[in-house]
């Protein structure tokens, strides 16, 4: 599996600590000089000017972002927010965020900036071992969107990259058939979704060219189930990549040995993990579990300290054959569409793993039915769960029932319904009905 900058991707992970503080002392100097949302963020947090701040290790003492923040701090005058730092001029880019809940955020970026997000999202995507030459095609909104700079970082590697887009279902079934790409690049959702469309049309997708699926959007592709059906259908290994368009597009690339996504930011982003409760910081060992938290150390056109991902990740941090050294992760959902029943955290996606074990009696397509708005449910929790064509039915609610209870600790009402009766999702999937 070949490294993109093999010197910066198995440097021992205890070095890197040393090499990221410099241009952590710098960011907040830089931060005090032109971001007026810092400058008064931090006074009144009560770090008076840089000097006051500290080493790196002691970045923990600092306030946490939220984006709720970045929001307020909007206006018609500033659009983009307080928090962006460099001159108009000098800003080469300007992505958004879709608008579902409201006025797009706006995500700037100087020149350095998307090249930094270009050398990053490259460690990623090279760790999933595709290799200049390839064929991939791609299903990113790329428009607006932060997903359109994948698009330069697929040509960054020497791919031969065929972009199609999502909602395109015909389009991509007649590239892999007619441009035999070895790789596709698509939402875990979108890659079941097409197994079961391409089924439709008598395509056998394990019969294709496609010999690498790699998954990014969303929380899922590394679901042991999940990952299992898809390497079954498309016949290709499967890897995950992650990012989060504040930051970067993507920071987080699994290798072939699919054991969670390896950290790809080194020296461009710095990352904490956190209580989501308390925000208080926690070690990063083996299995430790908490929330994603982020800090840019290179950014100048609009830099976050500190920021809450609201991603809810667990923590590799062993050895891994690929000579890759940075800890690794897995996401297993986001702190933003956790319920809580009975004082039980339950993530929709956890959720949605204890199902995909009784493959292939059921489609693996769920959605959750709260009776309640907002985030504390009574249980039972309603979910309903799609049974695959001639399943039989007698007995499975009560094992899916008990199964969750055992897994989660969760009280669920589970109602069996037809195959093709939930909506399909041709880049993200809902998980959770509005109350």
């Amino acid at each position: 599996m070949p490294m993109v900058e093999p010197e910066i991707e198995s440097r021992p992970w205890e070095e890197q600590a040393n090499a990221d503080a410099p241009l952590y002392l710098r960011q907040i100097e830089y931060l005090f000089e032109t971001s007026r949302f810092y400058r008064f963020k931090l006074e009144r947090a009560g770090f008076a000017t840089h000097g006051a701040i500290g080493a790196l290790d002691s970045i923990h003492a600092l306030p946490l972002t939220e984006k709720d923040e970045l929001r307020a701090s909007r206006t018609p005058e500033e659009p983009i927010g307080m928090h962006r730092t460099a001159a108009p001029e000098a800003i080469a880019r300007i992505y958004s965020t879709s608008g579902t809940t409201g006025t797009p955020s706006y995500i700037p970026l100087t020149a350095a900036d998307l090249e930094v997000w270009i050398r990053t999202s490259a460690r990623s995507y090279a760790a999933s071992g595709i290799a200049k030459g390839e064929r991939i095609v791609s299903t990113y909104n790329a428009g607006p969107f932060v997903a359109g700079a994948s698009l330069a970082v697929f040509d960054r590697l020497g791919l031969c990259h065929i972009p199609v887009g999502s909602a395109n279902t015909e389009r991509l079934l007649a590239a892999i058939d007619l441009l035999k790409p070895s790789a596709v690049a698509l939402t875990p959702s979108y890659a079941s979704h097409l197994i079961e469309r391409a089924r439709e049309r008598g395509v056998d997708l394990a019969k294709s060219s496609v010999k690498r699926v790699v998954v990014a959007g969303e929380p899922g592709g590394g679901e042991p189930a999940m990952r299992a059906k898809l390497e079954a259908a498309w016949g290709a290994r499967v890897t995950e990549a992650m990012g989060i368009g504040d930051i970067s597009i993507t920071l987080w690339g699994e290798c072939e040995e699919k054991a969670g996504m390896h950290f790809s930011g080194r020296g461009f982003v710095h990352f904490e993990l956190i209580d989501p409760d308390t925000g208080a910081s926690k070690p990063i060992v083996d299995g430790a579990e908490g929330e994603l938290v982020l800090t840019h150390l290179v950014n100048r056109s609009a830099p976050l300290l500190r920021f809450r991902t609201r991603d809810h990740v667990r923590m590799s941090v062993g050895p891994c054959p690929c000579g890759r050294t940075s800890p690794r992760l897995r996401c297993i959902g986001r702190t933003d569409d956790m319920l809580i029943v009975r004082n039980v955290n339950v993530f929709p996606s956890a959720v949605r793993e204890v199902i995909n074990e009784f493959a292939p009696a059921v489609t693996g397509v769920i959605l959750i039915r709260p009776r309640a708005q907002g985030v504390r449910q009574e249980p039972p929790l309603p979910v309903s769960v799609e049974i695959a064509a001639g399943t039989p039915v007698e007995g499975l609610a009560d094992r899916i029932r008990a199964r969750l209870r055992e897994k989660l600790v969760v009280t669920t009402q589970i109602e069996l319904v037809p195959p093709g009766a939930l909506p399909r999702s041709e880049y993200k999937s809902k998980l959770v009905e509005k109350a």
